[in-house]
């Protein structure tokens, strides 16, 4: 490891155990005008979209005032996640009546990229719409550093991955794709924990700025033009323990490494690249029968860019 990473980890690595309470958090946030907000993207998380915004809703926005606004965008789900976010009381935005000229494409980066529409905090606070056991600590410890320290721009949440029963074993792709991509190309983010992880806190005027790959390869991409943009020392990271989600089959984490490989691809050449695709097999009544996908590779620009969030900033 790079001695630069090694300084880095020592002043921008924290465990949120050693951050200041919610309250603390909140207090300093008032007198700022810093609004927060928080953004979950949901495609069929019925199960668990609820409990998410009713810990959010309750720990952060009505015990203490740290949280500004809590929405959740609706990627076009066929079970009851909008229903049951409502409910729970956060404010709920189909992807496809955000920026509407533009037609939507599937993926989490396209959600994420239009949230910026549809929100007003200072802070952009991200969180995966299929966390478990969720906690307010996922929030509250990511934001904080970006509430404290006026150099912070970009805070990735890091925390321990288990596998079923298996400890540690989660963050499959993680392991196997993106940290050996960013330990060779891009070695200041190689302690970083948790690079592919969904829940990251980041101030709108960086966000603004970078484009969104619109699938898998957002959290790479994002994270890599952060380091461009604004240099390690504005990036940080909080241990916020556990974090117990849904895990994905064998053929669908091969086709998330494609997208994020291709990600990095495309950073590394910043030219034109044929647009590529992954073929995958399985087991037929008459043996291995491919399947072939387009890879996610498509990218929206920086929302700067687009003339109704220039409209609506300056309303």
């Amino acid at each position: 490891m790079l001695e630069e990473v090694e300084r880095w980890l020592t002043r921008r690595s924290w465990s949120a155990a050693d951050r200041p309470p919610a309250s603390a958090q909140a207090a300093a946030h008032g007198p700022h005008g810093t609004g927060v907000s928080v953004v979950l993207p949901a495609l069929n998380e019925a199960e668990t979209v609820g409990d998410i915004v009713a810990t959010i809703r309750r720990e952060l926005m009505e015990k203490v005032r740290l949280v500004d606004e809590l929405v959740v965008i609706d990627s076009g789900s066929t079970d009851a996640t909008a229903e049951v976010a409502r409910r729970a009381g956060a404010r709920v935005v189909h992807r496809d009546s955000i920026l509407p000229r533009l037609p939507a494409v599937p993926g989490k980066g396209e959600v994420l990229w239009r949230s910026l529409l549809v929100t007003g905090g200072d802070i952009l606070c991200f969180i995966d719409a299929d966390l478990k056991d969720f906690s307010a600590d996922f929030v509250s410890g990511i934001v904080g550093p970006l509430l404290a320290d006026p150099e912070v721009q970009f805070v990735k949440a890091m925390y321990d991955r288990p596998l079923g029963e298996v400890a540690g074993q989660g963050g499959r792709v993680t392991e196997l794709v993106a940290r050996p991509l960013l330990n060779l190309h891009w070695p200041l983010l190689a302690g970083f924990v948790q690079p592919l992880g969904g829940e990251y806190a980041v101030r709108r005027s960086l966000l603004e700025r970078l484009p969104f790959p619109v699938g898998y390869g957002v959290e790479l991409g994002l994270l890599v033009d952060a380091l461009h943009t604004v240099g390690l020392d504005a990036l940080a990271q909080v241990d916020v323990g556990v974090r117990v989600h849904r895990h994905q089959d064998g053929q669908a984490l091969g086709r998330m490494a494609a997208a994020i490989y291709r990600t990095a691809q495309v950073r590394l050449s910043r030219g034109h690249l044929v647009r590529p695709s992954l073929t995958q097999f399985e087991r037929g009544p008459d043996g291995f029968v491919p399947h072939t996908y387009p890879v996610d590779t498509q990218e929206r620009p920086p929302m700067r860019e687009i003339e109704e969030y220039l409209a609506r900033r300056a309303a």
